[in-house]
């Protein structure tokens, strides 16, 4: 086994909660109920960001559930419904989210399932932006079999700027409508540009003409609104979104209707006088006085300790900051979300040096010439792995921290080699692997294995949930399925923007 490279103590880093997650619930439920009651009994509450594992918003604010939406969804079970939109081209484009690594369509399904795992009604599906395309029309044949309802809204001409057309017979009035039968609608998607808001207010205009009193509201969580623009939370929003080019300013219409200062992001104040503009034609009166007043956002209510919450968005920065180098680097991103990144860790006043995982793994690395990766434990110290001829850097940094946190001998094998042996032997001669390096995923398999017969392999196996929130980094770009199974183990991962071998494929262990 590789020795631990450093051990690094600083002031202590425990994870600490700065967001109270409980009153957050309450608030939330709180304001939706109020919201349904305003609108006569029946409210389109658009979900923006992830309904379910949303873990941008628990790293910047330690506390934060990664299901906390949902899980307030499930206490109001009885009275919500859920539907999800997608939208046709992005069908047609195949498009892939960057979390999960699946096309938009296969996570609509994995939607559906975690919604009917939660016990919450899904009444269906909306393909918006219909025009034909021969993959939507598959989907929608799929989505026939699977006994799931599909409903087509489409592409109108002049939207959103030609509002007599879109509020219309010709307009909204083309597309089905879907009659629901619980107070709260739970309108979600697969990404951003699904349709969600559009889908809202299409059913605003066919409940108008029915008769059935309706409302909109959008839950919020970034950007915090009665949080200043300069706050590390909401510059970790626009980190996130730095490849949308989102930017967070003050509401406008917000100051000039209440004299209070709030913020919000470009795209939803400059598109509000034309949203206000349809829902006040559909309705005829004027609902929303600013794109402030349409979300229910209570996350800044329940910020307990900023210092806390400060230091986690600023590390949000900074790691993606790394994230873009390296997808510049693997040609699948922008220069300019590189620059847009460079400029909001000027704004938090943080560098790379604030990543405190990162220099003892460089420093190792220059000293041993090979990849070398790292973690961050939650008392302070930092352990190294180094690649070898017996596993890859990902692999011997677990052995090493799980040895770490054991208190075990490094002298010590944790995995037997009747163990290793057989897996080796099994990827070069069953499964055609040049390198006999084992990653990260088969290292954690074989030493499940000798757990089942090894105290002290058990012992290390059962430290794993300490990794949770600990930071890692690398030297070099990982492996997908190395990375994948860090996050799995719930670690922060980054990544120098480096290739740690000159093959033009990456394999599973480079």
């Amino acid at each position: 086994m590789d020795a631990i490279q450093y051990r690094v103590t600083r002031v202590t880093l425990a994870k600490k909660i700065g967001f109270d997650n409980g009153r957050y619930l309450v608030l939330q439920s709180e304001n939706i109920k109020e919201r349904i009651s305003r609108f006569g009994g029946k409210l389109y509450l658009e979900f923006g960001g992830k309904m379910f594992d949303d873990f941008h918003a628990s790293r910047v604010l330690p506390g934060f559930e990664p299901d906390s939406k949902i899980n307030m969804l499930t206490q109001l079970r009885d009275e919500a419904e859920v539907v999800i939109v997608i939208n046709s081209g992005d069908i047609e484009k195949n498009k892939v989210r960057g979390d999960t690594g699946i096309t938009y369509d296969l996570e609509v399904l994995r939607m559906i399932d975690v919604f009917r795992s939660k016990d919450l009604m899904v009444r269906g599906v909306i393909l918006t932006q219909y025009n034909s395309q021969p993959a939507a029309d598959h989907f929608r044949e799929r989505l026939t079999k699977l006994s799931i309802k599909a409903y087509m809204h489409h592409l109108i001409a002049g939207y959103p700027s030609d509002i007599p057309l879109i509020v219309s017979d010709r307009g909204y009035g083309k597309n089905d409508h879907i009659i629901t039968e619980r107070p709260l609608v739970v309108v979600t998607g697969p990404g951003s540009g699904s349709g969600k808001m559009a889908a809202c207010l299409s059913q605003l205009y066919h409940d108008h003409k029915c008769g059935i009193r309706s409302g909109y509201a959008k839950f919020e969580t970034f950007p915090v609104w009665d949080l200043p623009i300069d706050h590390p939370v909401n510059l970790a929003y626009e980190a996130a979104t730095a490849d949308l080019n989102d930017v967070i300013m003050k509401d406008p219409f917000h100051l000039k209707a209440y004299g209070r200062t709030a913020v919000n992001y470009n795209r939803d104040i400059g598109t509000f006088p034309i949203l206000s503009a349809i829902m006040e034609r559909i309705s005829g009166t004027l609902i929303y006085r600013s794109p402030t007043d349409m979300g229910v956002n209570m996350a800044g209510k329940c910020i307990i300790d900023d210092g806390i919450i400060r230091h986690a968005s600023e590390q949000e920065i900074i790691r993606r900051y790394y994230a873009a180098r390296c997808a510049v680097k693997e040609g699948f991103g922008d220069e300019s979300s590189v620059t847009k990144l460079e400029q909001l860790m000027k704004r938090a006043s943080v560098t790379t040096d604030d990543r405190k995982v990162a220099a003892p793994v460089m420093d190792a690395a220059s000293k041993c010439g090979r990849a070398v990766i790292g973690i961050e434990l939650h008392d302070g110290r930092v352990v190294t792995g180094k690649s070898s001829d017996l596993m890859c850097a990902s692999a011997a940094m677990l052995m090493n921290t799980l040895k770490t946190l054991g208190n075990i001998d490094d002298s010590i094998p944790l995995i037997s080699p009747s163990v290793i042996g057989p897996v080796r032997d099994m990827k070069m001669k069953y499964l055609g692997n040049n390198s006999p390096r084992l990653g990260a995923d088969e290292i954690l398999v074989a030493l499940s294995v000798s757990a089942a017969t090894s105290p002290i392999a058990d012992m290390a196996f059962k430290k794993l949930p300490e990794l949770r929130g600990c930071e890692v980094h690398s030297s070099v770009i990982l492996p997908a399925v190395d990375e994948h199974v860090f996050r799995q183990l719930g670690t922060n991962v980054t990544c120098e923007p480096e290739y740690q071998t000159a093959n033009l494929y990456r394999g599973r262990t480079d």
